[in-house]
């Protein structure tokens, strides 16, 4: 993953989310934005995955520059797959009907090869015989590892994570970081916005620490964690990593 964020800049409705946002990567696997609440990792993420415009600014990825036009977002989103925090999955269809929805109406899949897709995913994430149950049916971790799941059926070149254990339990947040952990074994790109900082620090190869709107320290995971550079950057780590 090649990125490049040159001066975003974001406001809703007057306050300043991301102010001047910069950043540089080559050949990055995974990148992880840590930092405090409302410090702008979500808003971010979500410009990233064509979720967001900004209201100025440029963003490049592999090379390609981002258009935020309606037609060429509608383009890059189907590149990129995205697991939210609250799993944003329907409540209404079951977990194979989850993935096979998008497959079919948004990348032109026909219901056999959509299901054929689904059905593999689910296996490998051990929920096949959760396949007819709805959402509700279903644990938080197993409805995360749906949503994943259909994150990872279009096979898209990126995957943003968005505080994807935050509503979960400590062993549900374990299934799901082992999951995570198993795309990054296997060599798959990802951007994960992330309060747990163990799991950064194991999965991440380069961290960015957001704060107030702006990234006040980046760069790879060990010298990050290790011996960061910045004040803020080493007062936020002192108190996350107390205990």
């Amino acid at each position: 993953m090649d990125l490049r964020l040159r001066q975003i800049v974001k406001r809703f409705n007057g306050p300043l989310v991301l102010d001047g946002v910069s950043l540089s990567l080559d050949g990055a696997r995974s990148l992880a934005l840590v930092g405090p609440s409302g410090g702008g990792k979500s808003t971010l993420l979500r410009i990233l995955g064509g979720l967001e415009h900004p209201d100025s600014g440029e963003v490049e990825l592999d090379g390609q520059r981002v258009l935020f036009t309606e037609a060429a977002l509608l383009r890059h989103r189907r590149t990129v797959g995205t697991v939210f925090q609250a799993f944003n999955l329907f409540p209404h269809l079951t977990a194979l009907q989850n993935i096979t929805l998008p497959l079919e109406k948004v990348h032109g899949r026909s219901t056999m090869q959509a299901q054929e897709t689904a059905r593999q995913l689910l296996a490998r994430f051990h929920l096949e015989t959760h396949a007819d149950k709805r959402p509700a049916d279903l644990s938080g971790g197993q409805r995360q590892r749906v949503a994943i799941a259909r994150a990872l059926s279009s096979k898209p070149r990126l995957l943003l994570f968005d505080e994807p254990t935050s509503a979960l339990d400590p062993e549900m947040t374990s299934e799901v970081l082992d999951t995570i952990l198993e795309l990054r074994e296997e060599g798959l790109d990802f951007i994960l916005v992330t309060h747990e900082m163990g799991f950064a620090r194991r999965v991440a190869d380069q961290v960015a620490f957001l704060a107030d709107g702006r990234i006040v320290e980046a760069g790879p995971s060990g010298p990050f964690f290790n011996a960061p550079a910045a004040p803020p950057t080493r007062a936020f780590l002192e108190k996350v990593l107390k205990y």
